[in-house]
């Protein structure tokens, strides 16, 4: 890498990367500051109203990883289409991508009518069973508008606008912000509603950040030339399929990941409010650092794509390296905050001694994972801008479900060593997925020079 970083073009590609990266950080980190803005109303509404919130959480977001995961192969889709000039292919791709969401969102509202009556054989203490359903039954009727917000969203990062990604993230938090508090608290004429309250607001906040990017979308002249919605389109089986096919381990890896999160929360769960909430408090933490590396690692996606449609192996390298050194830059500046304010984090969370304790303790673990964590998602990927998604769906299941989800099981729960033993699963299924997927990529990036080569 030394030789590459010391050329012009390498340096280039590092300003276009962080460049196109940017927006998609602060995007993400508004998505984060969601979560946190949710659980910092939830959390100073009452211990159980936390807790309820973050199970509902948890409910929500592992099935939602695999309509997102799938849907993201997208902007692998239209990069490569953007690099190669075929970008009259471009609209009627998206409006098969929209077909998609549609039938996920489906899929994902019928799990959440369903799921919350299963939460008493969960295990889930009883004190947290009813808010979390009410949180669940009121957040699925926002479901709809996120899976065609990310169809919209991925097309415009495809093609290299990143910029509406920031702008209606940060817009969504003047919506919930203000609604959520007054509809959980009980503010300006609102009833109280706790943890529902927070729900309904979510949902609202979804429909306005959909209902704003399809009018962006409709109205822009940068886009005017795709004909995004120039015509109506029914499916076409063959275009979903292709989709799926390329975009399905791509959820499926997404789940995996996530997936590991969320079944430690909802274990931590079975031990207590206090446990539960403290983890809550420590993964949006966690959550709001991986956000810088997940931008830049979608960035990297959109670059590799479109040098990949532009057949420039060594386009491909340089845009590999370049996220590889912005994300460990990136990840140094986490750990320096979770090691040096931790305390001073958690309190901005909750004023419960107890839960404020044990998430101070566990954002040190959280400083831990950093390094894998940022070199995973790179690598992950800078692999889907080359549309390799099956085998890193096989690492991912390996990494998180047959390293990290055991161990962690089996020092928390087996041994006693409560939340902190299952973030050290956490830590370890991350470093697993971070050796394996740069070994993939490695592989995958040769095949592709071997492919160039006369």
């Amino acid at each position: 890498m030394s030789t590459l970083s010391a050329t012009p073009r390498f340096r280039q590609e590092v300003r276009a990367t962080g460049l196109l990266a940017l927006p998609l950080v602060l995007g993400h980190v508004s998505t984060g500051l969601i979560a946190f803005v949710d659980n910092t109303i939830a959390g100073h509404h009452g211990t159980d109203t936390f807790a309820a919130v973050s199970i509902g959480t948890a409910l929500l977001w592992l099935p939602m990883l695999v309509p997102i995961g799938t849907l993201i192969s997208l902007t692998a889709s239209v990069s490569q289409l953007h690099g190669a000039g075929r970008e009259r292919d471009i609209g009627p791709l998206f409006r098969q991508a929209l077909w998609l969401g549609v039938g996920l969102s489906v899929l994902m509202f019928a799990f959440l009518s369903v799921v919350p009556a299963f939460l008493p054989a969960f295990g889930i203490a009883p004190e947290i069973v009813p808010g979390a359903t009410s949180f669940l039954h009121a957040i699925r009727w926002g479901v709809p508008a996120l899976t065609l917000y990310f169809c919209m969203r991925y097309l415009s990062e495809g093609m290299h606008w990143t910029l509406p990604t920031m702008l209606l993230g940060f817009g969504g938090l003047l919506v919930l912000g203000p609604l959520g508090y007054a509809l959980c608290n009980g503010r300006f004429g609102f009833p109280e509603l706790g943890a529902e309250g927070l729900g309904i607001a979510s949902s609202v906040t979804m429909w306005v950040q959909a209902l704003c990017f399809a009018a962006y979308l409709w109205k822009t002249r940068r886009f005017a030339h795709l004909r995004l919605f120039g015509h109506f389109e029914p499916p076409r089986w063959r275009a979903i399929w292709d989709l799926l096919r390329t975009g399905l381990p791509i959820g499926i890896t997404v789940l995996m990941e996530g997936g590991l999160f969320i079944i430690t929360a909802l274990l931590i769960g079975r031990i207590g409010a206090v446990e539960a909430s403290a983890h809550q408090i420590a993964i949006n933490v966690a959550q709001l650092c991986f956000m810088i590396p997940m931008g830049v690692a979608e960035a990297t996606t959109v670059r590799v794509g479109h040098a990949v449609g532009s057949n420039d192996p060594l386009g491909v390298r340089r845009a590999t390296w370049a996220g590889y050194a912005i994300v460990l830059v990136t990840q140094m500046l986490s750990i320096t905050v979770l090691l040096l304010g931790h305390d001073a984090v958690v309190r901005l969370y909750t004023d419960d001694l107890a839960v404020a304790a044990l998430a101070s303790t566990l954002l040190l673990y959280a400083a831990t994972f950093q390094f894998p964590d940022g070199i995973q998602v790179l690598s992950a990927g800078a692999l889907r801008g080359l549309k390799d998604t099956r085998v890193p769906m096989f690492i991912a299941m390996f990494a998180y479900w047959g390293v990290g989800m055991p161990l962690g099981a089996g020092l928390g729960l087996g041994l006693g060593w409560g939340p902190q033993g299952m973030w050290i699963g956490l830590i370890m299924g991350l470093t697993a997925a971070a050796v394996l997927m740069g070994w993939r990529l490695r592989v995958s990036s040769q095949r592709l020079f071997h492919r160039a080569a006369p």
